[in-house]
């Protein structure tokens, strides 16, 4: 059920509203986390045990660490079960196939029979990355003491389940959602914002993501021998609107909601294809994330603070591991490797040499690493992705078969030059001037526009959603 569904946003969302605002204070963490059970079951009935299982697996892993008679050897012990149980399952489900996919087709090269054959794929449960970085993070703090552990197994299922984040972010860490768990206000105000931040997250999926995802799934599943350097470019820098906008967007939404029902969740994206560093882009895009494995890996296994090579492993460590965070695919491995590997030379001088260049050849270079980057994510087979790279620098056929007049409408030209203005802070500097004319005569007339704005703006995504059967989800192998 995604957001942008009409079943979530006529049925579904009306409905647990209407019953957590009738509910009262005393019921509403219960009603809410009932919700969330629910949502997650409707897209994934045969694992929703598993979401249970984690749930009360880290609630009393949460309450062992804090025992006071424990000794600190004894408290790192269960810390280390805890996180390692946490990560098994997610090893398991998220890359048994990957695994033994790879260790027979080595042996296959090697000449062997497979050494694998007794073997039933295994279902990956949807958000499982998202739940389960969540519940380790919630282990850690509690063993640091930034946190206390939860007492209310309810209350730590909500926040390891709550439906507005489970399935794609933000990553929310337990102590800032702790003492709103305790106890939370809804007001006029909180709900006018929220309600405002889902209507534009809505926007961004369904006008923008999904128009560039439609184009973006037209070419990059082409051969890429046939298609022109310009449409090679063409595609890839839709999908680089569309993950930004559909990953964007959902987060959007996850915020409005938690606002909505009286929960602050952090910002997750800040205008990363501004960026002129990636460095930069990595502190802007998908903040949650990347503060994630700064806190919990990058800094445990010493940052930057033991030498230049060390630092090095270190972040060539962490970014393998984003890479395959998101995907069990040898693509993701080497997206997150290739960002690294920049990351790297930045440190090792480019960005200094960046810094004394004009704002745009930095903001190029970052923007031509970035877009080229997202190839490799997109297609699975590496091979495809290297071709379609070699494309987009006019390596291959010289009278292409497919070309962008094929594909270039006014719909798309629109939506792209839309999605190259908002990914600028645009939308910030429109809210300032609006927010300046409201504090004088005219504020009620501003009022009043950009509330007709908002209500026109979900109705035609309401339409756009209901009247289109193009609704991917792309973090869904999360």
């Amino acid at each position: 059920m995604v957001f942008s569904s009409p079943l979530f946003l006529f049925l579904y969302l009306p409905l647990v509203l209407g019953i957590y605002l009738l509910g009262g204070k005393k019921l509403r963490n219960f009603i809410l986390f009932a919700a969330s059970i629910f949502f997650y079951a409707w897209g994934e009935p045969f694992h929703v045990g598993l979401l249970l299982a984690s749930i009360g697996l880290n609630f009393i892993f949460g309450l062992l660490i804090d025992t006071p008679e424990s000794g600190k050897s004894r408290r790192k012990l269960l810390l280390g079960v805890g996180v390692a149980i946490n990560l098994l399952l997610l090893l398991h489900f998220k890359y048994a196939n990957f695994i033994v996919v790879n260790l027979n087709q080595l042996a296959a090269d090697l000449g062997t029979e497979p050494w694998i054959t007794e073997y039933h794929r295994v279902h990956l449960p949807i958000g499982i990355s998202f739940f389960t970085f969540q519940a380790v993070s919630y282990l850690i703090d509690v063993y640091r003491g930034l946190s206390q552990p939860q007492k209310s197994p309810l209350k730590l299922g909500l926040y390891i389940s709550m439906f507005p984040q489970l399935i794609a972010g933000p990553i929310v860490r337990y102590e800032h959602v702790a003492a709103e768990m305790e106890h939370r206000e809804m007001t006029l105000p909180m709900w006018s914002v929220g309600v405002r931040r889902f209507v534009i997250g809505l926007a961004k999926k369904v006008f923008i993501a999904n128009t560039m995802g439609a184009l973006a799934d037209q070419v990059m599943t082409l051969p890429p021998n046939e298609i022109s350097t310009s449409l090679a470019w063409l595609g890839a820098i839709c999908y680089t609107m569309q993950i930004f906008y559909d990953f964007a967007g959902y987060s959007d939404m996850a915020i409005g909601l938690g606002l909505i029902f009286g929960f602050h969740f952090p910002e997750n994206f800040n205008y990363p294809y501004i960026s002129r560093s990636i460095q930069e882009f990595w502190r802007r895009w998908h903040i949650t994330l990347s503060t994630w494995f700064r806190d919990y890996l990058y800094i445990p296994l010493g940052g930057s603070r033991r030498g230049s090579v060390r630092t090095y492993v270190n972040i060539a460590i962490v970014f393998t591991l984003t890479g395959i965070w998101h995907g069990a695919s040898w693509n993701f491995l080497f997206w997150g490797a290739f960002h690294g590997l920049f990351l790297i030379f930045e440190r090792l001088g480019l960005k200094k040499a960046l810094d004394r260049l004009p704002a745009v050849v930095s903001h190029v270079y970052c923007i031509f690493v970035f877009v080229i980057g997202w190839v490799f994510f997109r297609i699975d087979d590496i091979g495809e992705a290297w071709r379609y790279v070699g494309a987009m620098f006019g390596m291959h056929s010289a009278k292409p078969l497919f070309d962008t007049s094929i594909y270039v409408n006014t719909e798309l030209v629109i939506t792209l030059a839309l999605a190259f203005l908002f990914s600028m802070p645009v939308a910030p500097w429109l809210e300032n001037k609006a927010e300046m004319l409201r504090s004088g005569p005219g504020r009620t007339v501003v009022a009043s526009v950009q509330g007709a704005f908002m209500v026109l703006m979900l109705m035609i995504a309401v339409f756009y959603t209901a009247s289109s059967t193009y609704n991917p989800f792309i973090y869904f192998r999360f």
